[in-house]
């Protein structure tokens, strides 16, 4: 049996609890909400992440004694990839292993690393030794050149955007980050683009945006771009203006509320004071899926955005049809609709 995280339909249900009384009664007709869409969505548009894109976190137990577990999915190429790596080799090396959640910073971030290492309150902690080896990374990594790309309508569509192999990307029509800025879906991941002015030919460049959930870098002054030994996910508003300023790595997928529920630091940007280092949540674990033994291995797969099902989705994000609503929106931001992801389970 398989069953879906509830990633996108967070906002909704939290709406209909507010509403006791009406989520009593029996709903009338109307359009599928983005959900229901979602649950319809044939097979073959479920896409298997790769457990060697796959990180399992294992936090210290919660003060119930409760294991908790976060599960962050890897950016695939083209993007961020020496940062990537890094990742996999601190995995790998068991560098994580001991380091430990830092800093809480309200409707912002949530981040993790040595307590020694570019932490304003950690004082004269040892900072841990890097294994070697790791990749260094320059600014203009952060986003990347794609070129042959087409935005055009075909056959009466909307206008999309096609890259050099004539692959669709998914693209929310009539809207944008900016002037000038198309946001995208790529492979089940939230992206911006830009063309590249004064270029002999069509080429765009284009980056991952910061939406709930996503997980970059933690860095110092430029030209430092971080190595992926500190890491933070978005727990707040998504922070649009990091994007192209810090690289993005991945999102978070399961156990979330491990992370947005802690308790939030009172010291500089957030992070935990000396006083408050009992705080400082130990990440006992971060392991590669593919590295762990196969009954160990998480399974998720994504709803591809390249499918007729993801623009449905979309567009029912978009504009709010379903019984509950009234006046349909007109649009949405593209951090506003979350790819759905869902964990695989056997059948029973």
């Amino acid at each position: 049996m398989k069953n879906i995280l509830a990633l996108s339909a967070l906002p909704f249900v939290a709406a209909l609890t507010l509403a006791g009384p009406v989520a009593a009664q029996d709903a009338p007709e109307g359009a599928p909400s983005p959900n229901e869409i979602v649950n319809g969505a044939p097979a073959d548009e479920w896409i298997t992440i790769a457990a060697d894109d796959l990180l399992v976190m294992t936090l210290a137990p919660d003060a119930a004694s409760d294991e908790r577990t976060v599960i962050m999915q890897l950016m695939p190429a083209p993007f961020s990839q020496g940062w990537v790596e890094n990742i996999r080799t601190l995995a790998r090396a068991q560098w994580y292993d001991g380091i430990s959640v830092n800093r809480v910073q309200d409707n912002y971030v949530v981040q993790w690393g040595d307590p020694g290492h570019d932490n304003p309150e950690s004082r004269e902690v040892k900072t841990k030794a890097l294994p070697e080896g790791l990749n260094v990374m320059e600014e203009e990594d952060y986003t990347f050149l794609l070129p042959g790309w087409q935005l055009l309508g075909r056959n009466g569509e909307e206008p999309h955007v096609y890259d050099g192999l004539g692959n669709r990307w998914a693209t929310l029509s009539g809207q944008s980050n900016s002037a000038f800025h198309l946001p995208n879906f790529r492979e089940g991941w939230p992206l911006a683009l830009v063309p590249e002015r004064g270029a002999e030919t069509d080429i765009a460049r284009v980056w991952p945006v910061h939406c709930y959930g996503m997980v970059g870098v933690g860095r110092n002054y430029s030209p430092d771009t971080g190595s992926g030994a500190e890491l933070y996910t978005v727990i707040g508003h998504a922070p649009r203006h990091l994007d192209r300023n810090i690289a993005l790595v991945g999102r978070i997928i399961s156990g979330m509320e491990h992370l947005s529920s802690m308790t939030r630091g009172t010291g500089a940007l957030g992070f935990y004071t000396e006083e408050e280092a009992h705080l400082r949540t130990p990440i006992q674990s971060i392991r590669v899926a593919s590295d762990l033994a196969e009954s160990e291995q998480p399974r998720f797969e994504y709803l591809s955005t390249e499918g007729e099902t993801f623009a449905a989705y979309a567009e029912a994000r978009a504009n709010r049809r379903d019984p509950f609503f009234i006046v349909p929106a007109g649009g949405a931001d593209i951090c506003n609709i979350p790819v759905p992801v869902r964990a695989i389970e056997d059948a029973d």
